[in-house]
């Protein structure tokens, strides 16, 4: 069984723009979070690819884990995830052979199969609305081929790219790729952090399909977790606003920028929208010290995760840093214990 004692912890950062700033501030305070992730003894620090959202910066996904990674030395740094189905297999090939090349070691390939924004901007990046995800499966077979050795008479190959060790992770937020990450013995990462209902299902449904591989020779399972931890309760449910009031213009069809917290979210969202918000964001861990080790020590009894990917949109960043550091100091402190 999993615990807090004996587990990596990692961050997942969506480079955050909140009002006031611009993406380059944004970009910014992603490498200080990173640098200050490292330091605390994290194990990775993921960005995702998300579209048309003036809300995050790291569009540009590859462009901004090579930022990340110049910057750090240890932490590994990689997708959480690049959508395939927006991307050419090759296209990605090469460019996270790239990254492994100049950050050997250090890189990993999360991949998700849904668009990552609205039907808009996924007409705009995929020039058709035919491509529904159904076809991950052979995009990522594509993908998995450009990173084997080259074979004779091979007449496409990526470069770089072809022979490196790069880890693919499959990511979910319902069974599908749960599903497909288990029968190709894959490790998963599981996106409770907006879709919590689903975190139980997919997790066993993984499990029950995995089949060993030349990759994995047992389940790995991560689970990544809206944690947002401050000195008190009430400061940490302040500061948590800030997303559940992000989470609420997206239901509103206004997404922007991610605004500063508020006092009272009662005073601007109606029964409906906060049983909404709730379904997307119930999950949630936001409290003290010891409110956030007693809920990742509950939630752990029962995930079995075998790692936690933490994520907090809080508009003062060294708020932020503080909380990570917090989390940081729940999962050292117990690690410390365990070497001792």
């Amino acid at each position: 069984m999993s615990s807090i004692t004996k587990i990596p912890f990692s961050v997942l950062d969506l480079s955050p723009v909140f009002e006031g700033e611009t993406a380059a501030e944004a970009l910014r305070h992603t490498l200080s979070l990173a640098q200050h992730a490292e330091k605390l003894g994290y194990n990775r620090f993921w960005l995702a690819e998300h579209h048309n959202m003036p809300g995050i910066a790291s569009a540009a996904t590859s462009v901004v884990i090579g930022y990340v990674a110049g910057g750090t030395s240890t932490i590994r740094v990689g997708s959480g995830g690049i959508m395939l189905s927006n991307h050419a297999p090759i296209v990605i090939a090469e460019q996270f052979g790239t990254l492994e090349s100049l950050y050997p070691g250090r890189i990993d390939l999360g991949l998700g199969r849904a668009p990552g924004t609205d039907r808009p901007a996924t007409l705009a990046l995929r020039r058709t609305l035919t491509n529904d995800g159904e076809e991950f499966p052979e995009q990522l077979e594509e993908l998995r081929f450009f990173f084997r050795e080259t074979v004779e008479n091979q007449k496409v190959q990526a470069v770089p790219g072809a022979g490196l060790n790069i880890p693919i992770w499959l990511l979910s937020s319902s069974g599908f790729s749960a599903h497909l990450a288990g029968i190709l013995g894959l490790p998963f990462a599981f996106a409770a952090h907006f879709s919590p209902e689903h975190t139980q299902p997919s997790l066993k449904l993984y499990r029950q399909t995995f089949q060993p591989s030349d990759e994995l020779q047992k389940p790995y399972a991560m689970v990544a977790l809206n944690v947002i931890a401050a000195e008190s309760d009430e400061e940490a449910e302040f500061l948590a606003t800030s997303q559940t009031q992000s989470f609420l213009n997206l239901i509103r069809g206004k997404a922007g920028k991610i605004p500063p917290p508020i006092a009272d979210m009662n005073a601007i969202w109606n029964e409906g929208e906060k049983a909404l918000v709730a379904s997307r964001t119930g999950g949630s861990i936001v409290g003290s010290r010891e409110t956030v080790k007693r809920k990742l020590e509950e939630f752990l009894e029962r995930t079995n995760a075998d790692e936690i990917m933490v994520n907090a949109m809080i508009y003062d960043h060294q708020k932020r840093l503080r909380s990570y550091e917090i989390i940081g100091e729940i999962f050292g402190e117990n690690a410390a214990k365990l070497a001792a």
